[in-house]
């Protein structure tokens, strides 16, 4: 049985005091920045390029009207994925699309993009021969080796039935949805989606979100309630008002097919939310994966994994339910990772304009400190985040934070004031010391470029030991930010094999010592907004030459030691070998 505490009563009435006099759909607090702390001094030796045009992504991502929005379904934009879907060596690149009310010609219709790296900088899009081409509202896409073939799978969810995509190792990919059992009803609009084993069998299980019970027949029109408006503005209506989403869970047989246990595993008993993003990961540090899930303008959800095949809703206990203060928020993206090197997994929530974001610190045991206002991350309130990761940018072996933004109402561009639909992106510089401080503006054209921005994954599509970004935008081609990376700071990646554990070891923990540092990473199917990340585990080693050890805990529980290696290369850990096997990284 899920256990679920209410929230607590101080809890109850700031969330009714804020949602009272809101006259608009999201939550916000509207939250004024914080002063920023005095400048380091030090030089960001990253700049990012926007590479895309020359790189061959042309695509235009098609989401609803682009000057102004009727319905929300029109606003909330796609996620995107780096993945090797060929096992050459070299990051693909996923994107999905959407739609417009009116329609389109047939022929014509907006379709998601798969696109093979060709190396040299140069991709070419390969939707057509893998099978790839579908039109619709898409939303979020997950990667994961579903079925344990070596070859990574996609599931891509939709305002309609959701999609599964088998690989099938000659280059192109199955619809195997109908088989699997994993479609959904049909009237949901789906959002996030993650893979995890969530009952340690080797075979990853399937969690899906959706953010609404979205009808168009019944959807109001912009200003025509209280939810209908932005500032005096009328806005398309809601979240707040329209129907909730829910969450499902399906067990994989191992087979090819899925059993929907929403029910005798608990999760479906927790309702009334919008829910964006998920991620899986083992955040009360017991060995079994959990699910956190971001939602907008209800609390955020975080499951206990029980251990015996139940989840526990316990998101208020453990304090990453609600602000550092107590509201609701209108969260987005999900960054997981160690920002502080202290061996725990944190949570970066991002959220809806006037609001900060929370940076959600382990304590251990499951309990979490929001210390958004004390790491110097409360001093750029006025955006809409989205996407975002803990990625170490310069190598220095502390993990950064990058973000991009983007408004939800195209119409703040004809009317005056400072709040615009397009913003630039964010870079926040990990000092050391439990601090950030934002370096956006010497991070390049890439980052000070305004887009109305909303799924991104993080990778090296280049294979140079720096991480680039790949970034939806709203009406526009996608960005794929080139970190042009001016330091001789060193940097190791780590690829995981699993043997008893499913054999992308998704879900995995591994730790890194080197140059007096442990850091700690883990394994995701889906994070940032609705994306996914390169499944390499990307770590800078700062001035250090080697590595000194590795330690992974498995998907399946064990706890598995590798010899070090010395830096700047791409090394494989296969389950139970106690090897660590460098590898060549294409170009």
């Amino acid at each position: 049985m899920l256990l679920s505490m209410p929230p607590l009563p101080g809890i109850m009435l700031a969330a009714a005091a804020l949602a009272g006099p809101a006259a608009q759909g999201p939550a916000t607090r509207n939250a004024p920045p914080v002063a920023r702390a005095a400048p380091s001094g030090r030089p960001f030796p990253v700049s990012f390029t926007d590479v895309a045009r020359q790189a061959g992504l042309r695509m235009t991502f098609t989401y609803g009207g682009e000057q102004s929005k009727k319905y929300i379904i029109e606003a909330n934009g796609t996620g995107v994925a780096f993945l090797d879907y060929d096992n050459d060596g070299r990051q693909d690149l996923f994107v999905v699309n959407g739609s417009r009310l009116e329609g389109f010609p047939p022929g014509q219709e907006p379709t998601n993009h798969l696109y093979r790296n060709l190396g040299g900088g140069r991709f070419e899009d390969v939707t057509r021969q893998t099978g790839l081409i579908r039109s619709g509202w898409g939303g979020g896409v997950c990667v994961a080796d579903f079925d344990n073939d070596g070859f990574d799978d996609l599931y891509v969810t939709y305002w309609g039935s959701n999609v599964l995509y088998r690989n099938n190792g000659k280059g192109g990919f199955e619809d195997v949805t109908a088989r699997a059992g994993v479609a959904g009803p049909g009237k949901e609009w789906s959002s996030g989606c993650t893979f995890l084993d969530y009952d340690r069998d080797g075979h990853l299980d399937l969690f899906v979100t959706s953010y609404q019970r979205f009808d168009l027949a019944r959807a109001p029109l912009p200003g025509k309630a209280s939810n209908c408006e932005w500032k005096g503005m009328p806005v398309f209506c809601g979240p707040r008002g329209l129907p909730f989403g829910k969450v499902t869970l399906y067990h994989n047989r191992g087979d090819g097919t899925f059993e929907d246990v929403s029910e005798k595993s608990g999760i479906r008993a927790v309702r009334d939310f919008y829910a964006f993003t998920a991620v899986a990961a083992d955040l009360t540090g017991d060995g079994w994966p959990d699910l956190y899930v971001a939602c907008d303008s209800t609390p955020s959800l975080f499951f206990r994994n029980n251990r015996n095949g139940t989840f526990s809703e316990i998101a208020t206990e453990t304090g990453v339910a609600y602000s550092e203060h107590g509201f609701e928020q209108g969260g987005m993206g999900v960054a997981v990772g160690d920002f502080d090197n202290d061996g725990l997994l944190d949570l970066l929530k991002t959220n809806f304009a006037g609001d900060y974001p929370n940076l959600y610190r382990n304590q251990g045991g499951g309990i979490f400190e929001d210390v958004v206002l004390k790491a110097g991350l409360a001093v750029n309130p006025q955006y809409v985040g989205w996407g975002v990761a803990f990625v170490d940018l310069d190598n220095d072996g502390w993990k950064d934070i990058f973000q991009v933004n983007g408004h939800v109402y195209p119409e703040l561009d004809r009317r005056e004031g400072q709040e615009k639909y397009r913003n630039p992106r964010l870079v926040y510089r990990n000092l050391g010391n439990g601090r950030f401080e934002d370096v956006s503006a010497m991070a390049g054209a890439g980052v000070t470029e305004k887009k109305s921005s909303r799924g991104a994954a993080f990778g090296d599509f280049d294979n140079d030991g720096a991480l680039d970004v790949l970034v939806m935008n709203m009406g526009e081609a996608p960005s794929l930010l080139r970190n042009e990376l001016r330091s001789r700071n060193h940097w190791i990646k780590v690829k995981l094999q699993g043997t008893r554990s499913n054999r992308g070891a998704v879900g995995a923990t591994v730790v890194v010592e080197a140059g007096g540092l442990k850091q700690t990473d883990v394994l995701l199917s889906q994070s940032s907004y609705l994306s996914h990340n390169d499944s390499r585990l990307h770590f800078g080693l700062g001035k250090a030459v080697r590595v000194e050890k590795f330690t992974v805990r498995w998907p399946g529980g064990t706890v598995e030691d590798f010899p070090g290696v010395p830096a700047d290369c791409l090394v494989l850990l296969v389950e139970g070998s106690g090897r660590a096997r460098t590898l060549s990284l294409a170009k």
